[in-house]
């Protein structure tokens, strides 16, 4: 399935982060996980949204400040 990260800029409104194809095993594991690993960036998932009209899964998530 198509998985599409966003994260939500105060100025710009939605920022697309990612756009790629999950395997049903990626899938499940948003179930036990809160945190990706995205090029080389940290984000926290916060909401998830199944869109049937594009056939993709949509997360909404946060950029932590790794230092």
């Amino acid at each position: 399935m198509r998985v599409v990260l966003f994260v939500k800029d105060s100025e710009r409104g939605l920022k697309l982060v990612d756009d790629r194809e999950w395997d049903a095993a990626m899938i499940a594991t948003l179930e036990h996980v809160n945190y990706l690993t995205v090029h080389g960036e940290e984000y926290q998932t916060l909401e998830g949204k199944l869109n049937l009209d594009a056939g993709q899964l949509e997360l909404l998530v946060v950029k932590m400040n790794n230092k």
